[in-house]
Formats: structure tokens, sequence, C-alpha cells
């Protein structure tokens, strides 16, 4: 299966517009995003955010913040672990939080959820977001599936 890992952020005039921006500017806005769990198959690649048709429905994980506070700094991560037989994802966010403590705690969890399976990870991979908000401001990180 081949993935995608991409991350966007984006400011607009309401809460909604600023998501629809933020997934704009990660490549992944004109199509249905359905939120999925944390696993990845075995044998993943990885690839740049295709150009999918208007409209298709598309897998993913996605991580998602937004304020309306001017000067907040929002961060959002998503990490992905691989081994050799599946993987796991995690998603995490942050207001007004070190983004480098969000991605550690990203790892933190993708770590523990890799133990407790029994898996060994082969890589991690990340993408992560942060914005410092105007007027309305939002942050996406995700991990698309492509069918």
């Amino acid at each position: 299966m081949k993935i995608s890992i991409t991350s966007g952020k984006a400011e607009g005039p309401t809460k909604l517009n600023a998501f629809d921006n933020a997934l704009l500017n990660a490549n992944i806005g004109d199509v249905n995003l359905i939120k999925v769990s944390s696993i990845l198959p075995s044998n993943i690649e990885v690839v740049p955010v295709p150009k999918f048709p208007p409209g298709d429905m598309v897998n993913c994980v996605l991580s998602y913040i937004s304020s309306d506070i001017a000067g907040d700094l929002i961060t959002a991560v998503v990490a992905a672990a691989t081994s050799d037989d599946f993987g796991c994802v995690v998603e995490n966010t942050g207001i007004n939080t070190d983004p480098e403590d969000v991605k550690k705690e990203a790892k933190y969890m993708l770590q523990y959820m890799m133990d407790i399976r029994g898996l060994k990870i082969k890589e991690i991979l990340m993408a992560d977001e942060t914005h410092i908000v105007k007027k309305q401001g939002a942050a996406v990180a995700a991990v698309v599936y492509i069918n």
C-alpha cells in the first residue's frame, strides 16, 4: 500500500474556512477525508500526495487543531512507525506548547503502541505543522492511505 504524509496551516474568516484552507495547503482539500484508526499495513511505500480526483473518498489519520485567539501557537503532528509485520500511526496536537514537546509526545505514544504489540520499529515517519494564529487559524497533519 502507498501512503502520503502531509501537513498544512492557514487562516480563514471562520473555524471551518481555516480548516478547509489548511487542508488545501496540505494538498488534501478537494477530497472527502474518512478518518481511520491507527494501523498501517506491512510493506508501505511513502509517496508524495497524488492529485486525487475532486470528491474522491480518501482514508486518513488526521491531526487537526484550530484557535481564534491571536498569538496562540498551534501544532498538529502525525507520526507513523513501520516494522517487519505492520505499523502504527498516532496523532497529537498542542496549543501554546513547545512544538518539540508535541512531537516528543507523539513519538512516545507511537513507541508505546508498537511495544504493546511486540513490534520492533524499523522507521519513524513524521509530519508536523505549527502556526501562530492571527485571527482564526488551523493546522493539520495527515497520513493519507492511497488505494
